[in-house]
């Protein structure tokens, strides 16, 4: 065959020939629109899911054209940009013969206390009653409020205790906004002492000292890993520079709510610690990766950390924050970091660890949130603070985010060594009508424990032989009226959603599971087969825990599978 009568070679004599290169073309009005949004942002690769929020927020969808546009601006490939779209859920991605979502949309939380508190009955009720072409109702996963359940998010307003009511009220007015809580300020902060011990340390400072103090409040990772804080210092700074800091806010194991509550009153609390933790490995940056659901959150910190930089206590830029895009998964330090390069929320093997191989492959100090917030309290107060509180054998103090059948949910700051019954009473007791039946003692991933078992700390190390963890004290309360097995199903699917997708064993097994556990009887040997292949074989601690609410519910509750 001669070569000009080959199939797609392109052909050069008059009328034939392809005037574009294959592939989806620029559109200069597009293009003109990306680069008016990022401005004179540096068009640096790990800004990319930054540069995606502006597309999302200006315009309420990620358009094909943008896309390209956004690809070309930055000089990565269209496929890099469209992986990265695609990855999180609070972005909308519409190719040319698709229709833009509504302007409007509502978020209704499903995870497992707003379930309790009618959150389907309300979806149901929102779909039918609301003009499908003008509002767009989805359900989404944990958005850290269970203490008001059911929640749901108008925008980026959520509504708490939500009724239809309430909705139609915040759209006739338009009420689609985050709400800033009142919060101590930069100005109330020092008028209290703050910063004193940030300036103390950077001008005298000795950082084995202040490690050694944290050390000796017994402080120890509060995001759910529990391991000694201090520890980590010393194992950062034995890499060589640049370190980096990154902090982990994203808050999204349901039923979690602590760091939320603690930013929206006291973030300046821990920005200090934040900073103490920085100058303590000689941090080049500090990374704060803070959910997208929390847009208070979000524009409280964008406020506070201009007032530190107008006031020289770090230089401009030295604080960057990040902005999540609704992935559960970017929980997992190695994720988040994935994240923080402008990447998907992929988990790291390991090892190396993060502390040798972190944020652009350089060393780095991750903490979460609360755990910054008691660095800066152990180094105003002593290590006392923390460590002077015993009991049950156990010492130091737990922010437990309680919800669920209780007659108060909310977050409460007790000794380490409380029982599920102290948690209770401390939450006003079980709610009127309801009888105390089952736990979750932190988080879905610790599955559920029996009414039965209520003379145990919820601390760390107490509940790993029961075959659970207290993670990140995410306590929900369950009672007579709820049924653990439908709980445990609320769990899986969770997780379902929420897998990267990466390893076969938790991408996989979720979606088995979720089917096996729909069944009127549970094949239990099957279940219990796949559990082990689950915890075995996944990457990360989402596949390896993933198996508990089924491996508890067939331990504990028997009669109702």
């Amino acid at each position: 065959m001669a070569l000009d009568q080959r199939e797609g070679v392109w052909k050069s004599g008059k009328g034939k020939g392809r005037h574009t290169p294959k592939g989806r073309q620029l559109d200069d009005a597009a293009w003109a629109e990306v680069r008016t949004l990022l401005g004179d942002h540096p068009r640096r690769s790990d800004l990319l899911i930054e540069f995606l929020h502006l597309i999302q927020d200006a315009y309420g969808h990620l358009s094909a054209a943008h896309l390209r546009a956004l690809a070309e601006e930055m000089r990565m490939s269209q496929a890099e940009v469209y992986e990265v779209a695609t990855f999180y859920a609070h972005f909308d991605v519409v190719k040319e013969d698709e229709a833009p979502p509504p302007q409007l949309t509502i978020r209704v939380c499903d995870s497992l206390s707003c379930e309790l508190a009618g959150a389907q009955q309300l979806m149901s009720a929102l779909q039918d009653g609301l003009d499908a072409s003008q509002v767009r109702v989805l359900r989404a996963p944990c958005m850290g409020r269970c203490d008001t359940a059911p929640v749901l998010e108008l925008g980026h307003n959520h509504v708490d205790h939500a009724t239809v009511a309430k909705v139609e009220a915040a759209i006739a007015t338009g009420d689609t906004h985050a709400h800033i809580p009142d919060y101590q300020t930069y100005d109330a902060y020092m008028a209290d002492g703050g910063y004193q011990v940030l300036q103390q340390l950077r001008e005298t400072g000795n950082w084995e000292a202040v490690q050694d103090q944290v050390l000796a409040s017994g402080l120890r990772g509060l995001g759910g890993a529990g391991f000694p804080s201090g520890k980590k210092w010393g194992f950062v700074r034995a890499n060589d520079g640049p370190r980096y800091l990154a902090v982990n806010g994203d808050e999204g194991e349901p039923g979690t709510f602590k760091d939320r509550y603690y930013l929206e009153r006291t973030p300046h609390l821990f920005l200090e610690g934040m900073l103490i933790a920085a100058w303590a490995v000689e941090a080049e940056t500090c990374f704060i990766y803070m959910r997208d659901e929390y847009p208070a959150v979000l524009a409280i910190l964008r406020a506070e950390i201009a007032a530190l930089e107008a006031a020289g206590i770090v230089a401009e830029g030295y604080i960057d924050l990040r902005r999540g895009a609704g992935a559960y998964i970017c929980g997992e330090e190695s994720a988040m970091i994935e994240s923080i390069e402008g990447k998907r929320g992929i988990p790291r093997h390991r090892p190396p660890f993060v502390a040798q191989v972190g944020v652009f492959n350089r060393p780095t100090l991750v903490h979460n949130v609360e755990t910054l917030l008691w660095v800066a309290r152990v180094c105003r107060e002593g290590p006392d603070v923390l460590g002077g509180t015993e009991k049950n054998g156990r010492k130091g103090l737990r922010s437990y985010s309680v919800s669920g059948r209780v007659a108060k949910p909310g977050v409460y700051l007790l000794p380490a060594g409380s029982t599920i019954t102290d948690i209770i009473d401390a939450a006003g007791g079980m709610a009127e009508g309801h009888v105390f039946k089952a736990y979750q003692p932190g988080g879905p991933s610790s599955g559920l424990l029996p009414a039965s078992i209520n003379d145990v700390p919820l601390d760390f190390d107490t509940l790993q032989p029961l075959g659970t963890f207290i993670g990140s004290a995410a306590v929900v309360v369950l009672s007579d009226k709820d049924k653990a097995r439908d709980a445990a199903l609320n769990m899986l699917r969770f997780f379902e959603d929420e897998s990267c997708g990466q390893c076969t064993p938790c991408r996989v097994g979720c979606e088995k599971a979720v089917k096996l556990m729909q069944a009127d009887a549970w094949d239990q040997p099957l279940l219990d087969e796949l559990c082990t292949a689950m915890a075995d074989a996944s990457i990360c601690g989402l596949g390896q825990a993933a198996p508990n609410p089924i491996k508890l519910v067939m331990a504990h509750f028997k009669d109702e599978i």
